[in-house]
Order: C-alpha cells, then sequence, then structure tokens
C-alpha cells in the first residue's frame, strides 16, 4: 500500500514546481495500491484554502482541483479510516519531541505505521521522521 500525503496530491493537482513529476510518479502505479485516509482530504481541502486566501490559486482552480480529487474517490481509491488507535499511535509519535512532529504529520505516520503503508510525500521532515520511527517512507 502506497499511502499519499496532501503534500503529494496538492502538488499533483494544483500547479507547482513538482506537478509533471508527480504526475507522472501517479500514473505508472497500480490504482489498487495507491491509499489517502479521510485526514489527508482535510489536510488536501485545508491547503487549497490556504493558496486560495494566499492568492497562489484563484477560485476557478480551487474548484477545478477539488473535482479532480473528488475524482479519484470516484475511480475506487481506497480510503482508509482514521481510528483511536491511530490518534494513540500518533501521541505516542509526538512524544519524541527531537523530531519536531507536528500533530497531523505524526497522524499520517500512525495510519502507516498501524496499516502497514508505506508513507509517500515531498515533505523531506517527515519522511526523515518516518524513518526515524521505523515507518516506510518514500520522498518524492
Amino acid at each position: 500500500m502506497l499511502y499519499l500525503d496532501a503534500s503529494l496530491l496538492v502538488a499533483a493537482f494544483t500547479h507547482e514546481v513538482q506537478t509533471d513529476r508527480i504526475q507522472a510518479w501517479l500514473k505508472d502505479q497500480t490504482q489498487d495500491e495507491l491509499v489517502i485516509s479521510d485526514w489527508v482530504t482535510t489536510e488536501f481541502s485545508s491547503a487549497l484554502s490556504i493558496k486560495l486566501r494566499t492568492r497562489q490559486i484563484a477560485v476557478e482552480h480551487r474548484a477545478r482541483a477539488l473535482v479532480l480529487f473528488t475524482r479519484i474517490y470516484a475511480d475506487g481509491l481506497t480510503v482508509l479510516p482514521v481510528s483511536r488507535t491511530n490518534f494513540r499511535t500518533a501521541a505516542g509519535f509526538a512524544d519524541h519531541h527531537h523530531l519536531s512532529l507536528r500533530a497531523s504529520d505524526a497522524l499520517h505516520l500512525a495510519i502507516c505505521a498501524d496499516t502497514g503503508a508505506t508513507l509517500c510525500t515531498l515533505d523531506r521532515r517527515l519522511a526523515e521522521a518516518g524513518a526515524a520511527l521505523g515507518v516506510p517512507t518514500l520522498l518524492l
């Protein structure tokens, strides 16, 4: 299982430096292997709202990105629920203060640790924290 975090999906559905490379990587993956969580959905929407507020994208671009993101659900992308166990694991990860994990990143890592998924991300700090915690990560 390849767990796609919000940074990767935002890059895939908006115009960023990494967009072409991430879209090509996604096309090379088997749809059955790709997963997200309900938390990714929240972060994706939040990231688009931030891009809109900071004038990095226009309203129409945000709407188009949301449509594309919604379409991946329709295409059968697996969405992992977030459980109480995930939150407890995330709290344990956040206790590693030297890793400087944000709560949201700790939760992504916990979901991956608890399900055996590999975290796929563009966030170097998150990938390094995952490796330090023994969570399989793929920095793209």
